[in-house]
Parts: C-alpha cells; sequence; structure tokens
C-alpha cells in the first residue's frame, strides 16, 4: 500500500463546488473499483488547482486502462468541471498495511475482512495477501457492492472488537451466524466472483465465542453439514475449510 498525492489543475474558469462535486465523484469510482483504498480523502485547494491525499494497493493502481466504465465517464467530466486529468505523485510506501499479492494471477482467492484492514477484501488463497479488486475486472462493472458489504462487515466488527462495547451480542452474531444478513450478502458475492472468475472464492465466517468449546473442534460446515476440520491451519488462521462450499473459518478465539 501506498501513500500518494493526486494533483487537479485548474484549466478553465469553474467554481468551488463545480469542482469538489467532479472530484469527489471521480475519488468515489476510484474507491468502488479498488484503485484507491479507504474512505477518507483529505483534500485542499492550491493557487492553480486541488490536491488530495489517498492510499493506493501498488504505484500503477490509478493507470486509465484498470478503470470501471463509471471511472471512465468520471475520468472525462473532470474537464467539464475545469479540471484537467489528475497527476499522481508517490509519497512513499506505507509501513504499517499489508503488501499487495505478487501473484500474476492467482488460482483462488480468499474473501476476508476485518474492521482495521483498509486493504482489498479478496487475499490470495496462496500467499494470503490482498489482491487489488480492478485486476479482476476493467473496463465495465465496478465492485461497489462488495465495497459497500465491506464498510457494514468493518462497522460491526469494530463494535465487537471494543472493550466498552455497545450492542456487542448483535455485533457478533451478525459476524458469526451463517445465516445472518451481512453472512448471506458476502457468501453470495462470493459465489457470483467464484462463478465469473472461473476459481474458487473461499468464504471466511468468522467465529470468536462458542457456547460449548468442547465441542468447537468438532462442529460441521454450516452450509452443507460436512466434515471440515483441517489436520493443519491454513495460513495459521483458518482450522476449517469446506471446497465443496468454499468456505473457511476458525475455533472460535474464545476457545483456543
Amino acid at each position: 500500500m501506498w501513500v500518494a498525492e493526486l494533483r487537479f489543475t485548474l484549466i478553465a474558469d469553474t467554481s468551488l463546488s463545480r469542482a469538489e462535486q467532479a472530484i469527489r465523484h471521480y475519488l468515489e469510482c476510484l474507491i468502488f473499483q479498488g484503485q484507491m483504498l479507504g474512505r477518507e480523502f483529505p483534500t485542499y485547494q492550491t493557487e492553480d488547482g486541488f490536491i488530495s491525499r489517498l492510499l493506493v494497493p501498488e504505484p500503477e493502481a490509478l493507470q486509465q486502462h484498470w478503470h470501471s466504465q463509471r471511472g471512465a465517464d468520471a475520468l472525462e467530466q473532470l474537464a467539464q468541471a475545469g479540471l484537467g486529468y489528475p497527476q499522481l505523485r508517490l509519497l512513499g510506501q506505507d509501513l504499517m498495511a499489508n503488501h499487495t499479492d505478487p501473484c500474476a494471477e492467482p488460482e483462488a482467492l480468499i474473501q476476508f475482512c476485518s474492521f482495521s484492514a483498509m486493504n482489498s477484501v479478496l487475499y490470495c488463497a496462496e500467499h494470503f495477501a490482498p489482491v487489488p479488486l480492478y485486476r479482476l475486472r476493467q473496463g465495465g462493472d465496478d465492485f461497489e457492492a462488495l465495497i459497500r458489504w465491506q464498510l457494514q462487515y468493518q462497522a460491526l466488527d469494530e463494535i465487537q472488537m471494543q472493550q466498552d462495547r455497545v450492542l456487542p451480542r448483535q455485533a457478533e452474531l451478525s459476524l458469526q451466524q451463517f445465516g445472518s444478513a451481512l453472512n448471506k450478502m458476502g457468501y453470495q458475492q462470493a459465489r457470483a466472483l467464484s462463478a465469473e472468475l472461473g476459481k474458487p472464492v473461499y468464504y471466511y465466517l468468522y467465529s470468536g465465542s462458542s457456547h460449548n468449546c468442547a465441542l468447537e473442534a468438532e462442529k460441521p460446515c454450516p452450509a452443507c453439514g460436512g466434515q471440515w476440520r483441517l489436520e493443519q491451519p491454513w495460513h495459521q488462521l483458518f482450522d476449517f475449510r469446506c471446497d465443496r462450499c468454499q468456505l473457511v473459518s476458525n475455533i472460535a478465539f474464545d476457545c483456543s
């Protein structure tokens, strides 16, 4: 993950509101395509334009060929607001963030999310490193539905991770129960991506607590009821994997 600045130079008379709206729309399109990470993009005005501070998965993330159709349209609309094509300046690599996966074409993916990670929710199944979303699809629809699922997941995960928690039980149930609205949405998106990409996309089912730790290690796959316990944890995190249902999970952290 890299810290960067994006400069929007004024090329024609415009108003602050028109420029702000065009910049915001373009940056939101980058977010929904996975070209820009996080939800915040501090933007300030200079003598000849505007500068936005942002995070990108890798140095080439903002190249135009990675854009969705909506992103390409938003790029062209900048000129209508009196702004030139944005100029990228890389400031340095984020030392606190996960590094982008090196695979050119991962054979399988894991859909994994946590409240503290701003990177892509799709991880290479071999290296367990985040795969930029734009590598998976360009020029058409973006990943807005997946990003919006990520935002909801992270909001609930942060609630249940706090020491002085509000609604902790409701948040944990949403994350932990396979039949919750949150997990139904996420699992459906993983299966749709698997069909689109022609490769497994495993969905991670969080497990924080258990009613019976003595039986936790023997719990069946929640989708098919089959045996899915692994002899050794996968990536030192996943104790369970069902290849048929493309699900992974862990022994409840309270039981570890």
